[in-house]
């Protein structure tokens, strides 16, 4: 991983006094909501220490953020106003909320702040200049502040104003959060322990192709899942019933296999599957059998228990896990099994000191959450599609911005 320089380096400029000086926190504050209220601050209290750092050394902190898609207009149901009060209850701390992001009001909201003060400018994406990268927008924010710092990985493959603008025109540095992401995605696939396994699951091959053909390169068992593993199935003459399947991607399939081979990575498909012929929870048709033995009505819903049993051997000789996707229709029960029984292998060998687990992604998390295994893994990741994107190989605009 590149170096960049952190709240560390940030504490030692001027003689490491920061108080009184303002500092701009870009933050994910995207959060979900239902009739009007936060139901997951998740996003808010990985931003906190980083927050809280800062104006416990006496800065002025500014927090950018987004939320939803406005498209360059405001839109009272999209302000971030919504937001300041679940803000406040997670800092603990008094919270201004300012209509701007940039000019007077802003230069307003800096004198009346105290040192330690803090302030949540308003959604950065009701200005047309955030998303296009604007760096008029971006030389506007940052003449109210004297420091830019990044705490939002999740926005970080997005080149926009807030997430990669800034940090070229005033000193940036990494949030905590941000730099507890690099290192742990460092230590996952830029200079692992080997050996390396990855989990990719998920309904499609189709959305996750950069991943599986970059993997290939980088890891040594490519553990495959969720209904994109009856794809790969089909390439190898499997007949998959109803089962969800990309049939025109079988040869696409076919070549990512050969290009493992060639890079020395096994890719592991399961051998026995949970099969149904309806998609529901607890359904009567339900059985397990063999892959060759999939009815021409029935459809694959997980991995069956004999592979996991193989897979948890796998991860027993392994030094490093990345996790991308479940492993079957984890939502419904018995559908389940294989990922809960997966992820708390992985979790036990975590805990032992004999694996470095990072997982991420919306659905993975909730699978982690299910199993009750989230807070054992090395590093969990909210981050949806900046994962995705590190797990191509992408270089991230908003961390290579950062880079030192």
């Amino acid at each position: 991983m590149t170096q960049f320089k952190t709240l560390d380096d940030l504490h030692k400029v001027d003689g490491g006094n920061v108080h009184g000086k303002v500092v701009l926190v870009r933050v994910d504050l995207n959060l979900p909501m239902q009739d009007g209220a936060v139901t997951d601050d998740t996003r808010v209290r990985a931003a906190a220490p980083t927050v809280l750092e800062l104006a416990d050394a006496g800065a002025k902190v500014l927090l950018l953020a987004h939320f939803g898609r406005p498209k360059g207009e405001r839109s009272s149901t999209q302000s971030l106003s919504m937001v300041v009060s679940t803000v406040e209850s997670v800092l603990g701390r008094e919270v201004m909320f300012c209509p701007e992001i940039y000019g007077p009001v802003v230069a307003q909201v800096v004198g009346i702040l105290p040192p330690g003060g803090i302030a949540l400018l308003e959604n950065t994406r009701f200005w047309k200049g955030e998303e296009a990268n604007d760096p008029e927008l971006a030389a506007a924010i940052a003449a109210n502040a004297d420091f830019y710092v990044n705490d939002a990985f999740s926005a970080a493959h997005r080149a926009h104003a807030t997430t990669e603008g800034l940090a070229h025109v005033l000193p940036s540095f990494a949030g905590r959060s941000m730099e507890a992401e690099l290192v742990a995605l460092g230590k996952a696939l830029d200079h692992p322990e080997r050996p390396v396994a990855a989990v990719v699951g998920g309904a499609k091959v189709s959305s996750k192709l950069d991943v599986l053909r970059h993997l290939v390169d980088k890891v040594d068992h490519l553990i495959i899942g969720g209904g994109m593993a009856n794809t790969f199935l089909a390439a190898r003459g499997v007949a998959v019933g109803k089962s969800l399947c990309e049939h025109d991607l079988t040869a696409t399939a076919d070549e990512i296999m050969v290009n493992a081979e060639k890079s020395g990575c096994t890719v592991h498909l399961p051998y026995d599957v949970a099969v149904s012929k309806e998609f529901a929870a607890n359904p009567a048709s339900f059985r397990v059998c063999n892959v060759h033995e999939v009815e021409a009505d029935e459809m694959i819903l997980d991995v069956g228990p004999a592979a996991v049993e193989a897979l948890a051997d796998v991860l027993k000789t392994c030094r490093t896990l990345v996790w991308n996707g479940p492993m079957g229709a984890f939502e419904m029960e018995p559908f389940d099994t294989a990922t809960v029984a997966l992820a708390r292998t992985a979790a036990a060998l975590t805990k032992e000191g004999s694996l470095i687990s990072v997982a991420g992604g919306g659905d993975t998390v909730a699978a982690l959450n299910l199993a009750g295994v989230a807070g054992d893994f090395t590093y969990v990741s909210t981050a949806g599609g900046a994962f995705l994107e590190w797990m191509e190989g992408r270089v991230l605009p908003g961390v290579a911005a950062l880079e030192a």
